[in-house]
């Protein structure tokens, strides 16, 4: 077996004592009290997550964690445009406040924030724009990871430390609210608002395509934002003819429209049928889409961590990323590496010789073999 399958099987990640990773060096940290803490309950907190898909559905357990320890909070969620009908399907967010990604825009976004009179900022991106828009922000509280990157940290006033590399997003994420004084629950939880208009929209977009959400299907997503992380669409369509083969389809590509040109090579490469979703659900309608998939196979991306978050068992394909800081969350799901010494390189271009040996190593008939089991023990979570 040339790949190696590594199973996820519990929430936490590794969090060893290996020294904190270094930030930008920084003046003396204030800790919020208890009296701080539970002034917190009447709060407007400002949480800064603009980018990208996968890190803001990592973030929703940060929303979950705090309306339980503050009820009464109330959160406003910074974002990029593009990703703010996700947002606003989180449950727990107040409002949902997007921005363009324009200097201009970010300089507009700072002076408006100031007239909100927020209370306290998080800001789990730590990049320069976003440290400053918590500074601009004007909350009088400002909390960010001590190594976060461009010199973010200097616009915080309590910086948190990352333990270690190999953290995954999601615990280094509520290591934040942790900080701040709550309680965090054994299991992180992932809340969206499932509506039945959503939901009566993918219905009605699936039955035009011959597609019943409420029967057994797989979703696939054959795209990546790194070229790195993709999966060959040879491979994919091998994936394909082997689940047709076994009866265990359909088949169903997700993904933005900019992942029609995967699925048009892929439709070149099998005569087997699947349906075709891509560009077709909006964002915003994807989650009630895969709240109802069986199962899912795809490479490092996006709408893994949704279906992830949703409790869709996910068989994922990774090379140059790492299943521990990025992998499907929680328990349940399959990752697919390879025993390349160089992976992860975490890099969007490959040096490697051969090129991309660290995805072509693994094998149609290993994600097969995976999903098998996934496919015949999986009820759709709605």
């Amino acid at each position: 077996m040339q790949g190696l399958v590594t199973r996820i099987l519990s929430s936490s990640s590794v969090s060893d004592e290996r020294g904190l990773l270094k930030g930008c060096p920084a003046p003396s940290v204030n800790h919020p009290g208890s009296r701080s803490s539970s002034a917190l309950n009447s709060a407007r907190i400002l949480l800064i997550k603009p980018s990208s898909l996968g890190d803001i559905v990592h973030a929703f357990p940060v929303v979950s964690a705090i309306k339980a320890q503050w009820p009464g909070s109330h959160i406003t969620w910074l974002v990029k445009r593009q990703w703010a009908d996700l947002v606003e399907r989180a449950e727990g967010v107040d409002q949902v406040w997007p921005v363009e990604m324009t200097v201009t825009s970010w300089i507009e976004a700072g002076r408006a924030l100031r007239a909100q009179r927020f209370d306290l900022a998080i800001d789990l991106q730590g990049l320069f724009r976003s440290g400053i828009l918590a500074r601009l922000s004007g909350a009088p509280t400002r909390i960010g990871f001590a190594n976060g990157r461009e010199g973010s940290p200097w616009f915080y006033t309590q910086r948190v430390p990352v333990l270690s590399p190999d953290l995954h997003a999601v615990d280094r994420y509520l290591s934040v609210v942790a900080a701040l004084g709550a309680s965090l629950p054994d299991k992180p939880r992932f809340r969206f608002r499932l509506s039945e208009e959503d939901m009566t929209v993918v219905r009605k977009l699936c039955q035009s395509k011959g597609l019943s959400v409420d029967k057994p299907w797989v979703a696939m997503n054959i795209g990546a934002r790194w070229p790195t992380k993709r999966w060959s669409p040879s491979s994919f369509a091998a994936v394909v003819d082997q689940l047709h083969e076994v009866q265990l389809d359909p088949v169903v590509m997700i993904g933005g429209a900019e992942e029609r040109a995967y699925t048009n090579t892929l439709r070149a490469l099998t005569d087997r049928p699947f349906i075709d979703l891509s560009g077709e659900i909006p964002l915003g309608y994807l989650p009630a889409l895969l709240s109802k998939a069986t199962a899912m196979i795809t490479n490092d991306s996006g709408p893994m961590h949704i279906a992830a978050a949703l409790g869709v068992p996910v068989v994922a394909i990774f090379g140059p990323t790492s299943p521990a800081r990025t992998g499907p969350y929680g328990g349940g799901h399959q990752v697919l590496t390879s025993r390349i010494p160089c992976s992860p390189c975490f890099s969007r271009v490959c040096r490697h010789v051969p090129e991309l040996e660290c995805l072509h190593r693994i094998q149609p008939t290993q994600v097969v073999d995976v999903i098998r089991p996934l496919l015949t023990a999986h009820v759709p979570c709605r």
